[in-house]
């Protein structure tokens, strides 16, 4: 069985938290290295992220050259 898990807003703050301390200890700070850095913390928690099953689709063509897309907006759990 897959256990599909939510996105977790503490582990999020707690990876903010870990950067804002960082940045305190910075002596000369970098605006776009701190963007990147705080860009890349935010992209990766979102691509934890999972889609519910179950997004209906529509599709045509043969059992062995399926071609499709989605009919519903999929939803982030």
């Amino acid at each position: 069985m897959n256990r599909i898990m939510a996105l977790v807003p503490q582990n999020l703050a707690t990876q903010l938290y870990g950067f804002f301390q960082e940045m305190r200890n910075v002596t000369e700070i970098d605006d776009m290295a701190m963007a990147q850095k705080f860009a890349n913390i935010i992209d990766g928690y979102i691509k934890t992220a999972q889609v519910a099953p179950g997004i209906p689709v529509a599709t045509a063509g043969t059992a062995a050259a399926q071609t499709g897309a989605t009919t519903a907006p999929g939803t982030l759990i």
